[in-house]
């Protein structure tokens, strides 16, 4: 059986021979990865070349980094930074825009299980990709569902459930995660509650 069964959203068998042999060499690379010391930059770079699918310039994972399939399946733009324990659950495809930053201890996963028990039991499964857009900021503790879709510029509050598609421009949180409001001219102004974004800031970033 083909490796392409994994993004085809169909169900499958993940003990399958060429499947397990297949994902052991992705962890091989995985578990390099994470025992790689703090000095060693240079060296998780490369790394994470060789492990995703695509990664962009300028991308940082605090290790440890934990995946289904060591990242591979995993498509990051430019400046995405994950902080501790970012997992990945990367069956099929996971996409994350530029400048996407990712929280200590965030779930992403790409497949599931039936409902019915009897197929369960028999261990079947399915994928389906989840999109991130750019420059979003995804909260701590934050779990993201198979099939879910997060547009651009959007911030998810820390320890939410993403079970729905959220817009792009919004903050949402919750369990499940629901958009709260726009973000906009508010903040602007503000950075935390009350405190007000420093006039040179503003100055710079054209606020």
């Amino acid at each position: 059986m083909s490796t392409d069964i994994l993004h085809s959203g169909k169900l499958y068998f993940p003990g399958e021979s060429d499947i397990v042999e297949y994902q052991t060499a992705c962890l091989e690379k995985l578990y390099d990865f994470n025992h790689t010391r703090p000095g060693e930059m240079k060296k998780r770079e490369q790394m994470l070349k060789e492990m995703f699918a695509e990664i962009g310039e300028g991308c940082y994972i605090e290790p440890p980094f934990h995946s289904n399939f060591g990242g591979a399946h995993c498509h990051f733009g430019k400046y995405v930074y994950a902080n501790f324990n970012l997992t990945l659950v990367d069956d099929t495809h996971i996409y994350v825009g530029d400048y996407t930053m990712f929280g200590p201890n965030v779930v992403v996963a790409s497949p599931g299980h039936p409902l019915d028990p009897t197929l369960r039991e028999d261990g079947l499964q399915y994928n389906f990709p989840v999109h991130i857009g750019k420059n979003c900021w995804i909260g701590a503790g934050v779990v993201i569902v198979p099939g879910v879709t997060i547009g651009d510029n959007t911030v998810i509050g820390a320890g939410s459930v993403v079970t729905k598609d959220i817009p792009s421009g919004v903050l949402a949180f919750g369990n499940p995660c629901r958009v709260h409001r726009e973000i906009g001219e508010h903040d602007r102004e503000y950075y935390f509650k009350d405190r007000k974004i420093p006039p040179r800031l503003k100055e710079k970033y054209g606020l």
